[in-house]
């Protein structure tokens, strides 16, 4: 088998925003069987269940429970999360698996239920853990104020003003309008961002992402074992890099893993930038679409912010990005929020994203990003002919 064996063929979706009568194991449950029957398999056929975990309900044996919840016996469960680009880094671990025969489905899920199940300081307080213990938390830094420190250095590099900047939210924002499910769909202007309410500077309360529940749910699978019931989308090659885990520690904050992780990808699945018809570009906070976009090598450096600024990232522009909203305006739930790229960029290979379908779309890019831009994921998928 090669690569293109391997196919997306199932999705699930949960709604997003505030669900609060779900819990998280609800969340996953819910997502993981509409997925499977998406799919057009039985969850019985299932033979590796891969799953984030979940900050309101941290069971210590993640997946196994939800196999157990959901009354079936997979071979093999696991439990992994590397922050946001987990998500994508799992397509790899996924292909791997049914490349080498240990599996014919594979389904990956991710959910949570942050803005119901936990009041904002249990959530601050649950993510304060990323911190370097000695150089970084004792200082009392947010996630936020972390990012922040890595948006001034940009600015400063690229002599860009704030401003510059806000478009990415308002790209989000206009795409998110168009989709029904996101959990924000009020226009915003460039105004509006600069207006927020500054949260750590430069960072802006629009130009970070909201608190969410949500969920949803991959099936990965082999060619000759897929249903034929919806599309397939192949996964041609998922790329990484992890640079540092801790701020503090990093050699550098010139730039992002992306400029690793997506050549790879890129030289792997034997595609250039120009043919990416659609990205989803992991943007919990809005500068870091820009940076990543110039890495990737959509744009040259530091010209991320002119990019998405000229309107090459809306619909009908040059590449759209995020098109189901972005993590700004779509939802954040944590640990889902990269896997809803996922699965966004595989709805438009399909052409199921109707008001918000990039027409002629059949190559996309998905890169997500762990940490404080500590580990990177790119994945180039395609639909199957």
């Amino acid at each position: 088998m090669a690569w293109s064996d391997i196919c997306i063929t199932g999705l699930g979706e949960s709604p997003v925003g505030k669900v609060p009568e779900k819990s998280s194991t609800d969340l996953y449950a819910g997502v993981i069987l509409d997925a499977v029957d998406d799919a057009g398999i039985t969850p019985d056929d299932v033979d590796v269940l891969i799953t984030g975990g979940s900050r309101v309900d941290p069971y210590l044996y993640h997946a196994e429970m939800m196999a157990e919840y959901l009354g079936i016996t997979p071979p093999t469960c696991l439990t992994v999360n590397t922050g946001g680009s987990t998500s994508v880094s799992l397509l790899r671990q996924a292909a791997a698996l049914l490349l080498a025969g240990m599996a014919e489905h594979v389904v990956i899920a991710k959910a949570d239920n942050l803005a119901t199940g936990m009041s904002r300081d249990s959530v601050v307080e649950s993510m304060a853990t990323i911190g370097h213990p000695e150089l970084e938390s004792p200082q009392g830094p947010t996630i936020p104020s972390l990012y922040a420190l890595i948006e001034q250095r940009y600015l400063h590099r690229a002599s860009l003003r704030p401003e510059e900047i806000a478009p990415v939210a308002v790209v989000d924002r206009y795409h998110a309008s168009l989709n029904p499910a996101a959990q924000y769909r009020d226009p915003i202007t460039t105004e509006d961002v600069l207006a927020s309410r500054l949260i750590s500077d430069p960072l802006r309360l629009l130009e970070c992402a909201p608190v969410s529940d949500g969920g949803c749910a991959v099936v990965l699978s082999r060619r000759e074992r897929a249903s034929g019931k919806r599309p397939l989308v192949n996964v041609l090659a998922v790329g990484q890099a992890h640079d540092f885990e801790h701020v503090t520690q990093a050699s550098s904050l010139e730039y992002t893993g992306a400029r690793i992780s997506g050549p790879a990808a890129f030289r792997d699945a034997g595609v250039s930038p120009s043919e990416i018809d659609v990205a989803m570009i992991y943007d919990a906070f809005a500068f870091i679409q820009c940076m990543q976009l110039e890495d990737l090598g959509f744009c040259a450096p530091g010209e991320g912010a002119a990019f998405v600024g000229d309107g090459n990232t809306r619909l009908g522009g040059a590449l759209p990005v995020n098109t189901h909203g972005g993590v700004l305006s779509h939802s954040h739930a944590g640990r889902p929020s990269a896997l809803f790229l996922v699965v966004e960029a595989a709805r438009q290979l399909r052409n199921e994203c109707g008001g918000r379908q990039v027409h002629g779309a059949a190559t996309a890019l998905v890169h997500g990003e762990g940490g404080i831009l500590a580990s990177h994921a790119t994945a180039v998928l395609r639909a199957a002919s």
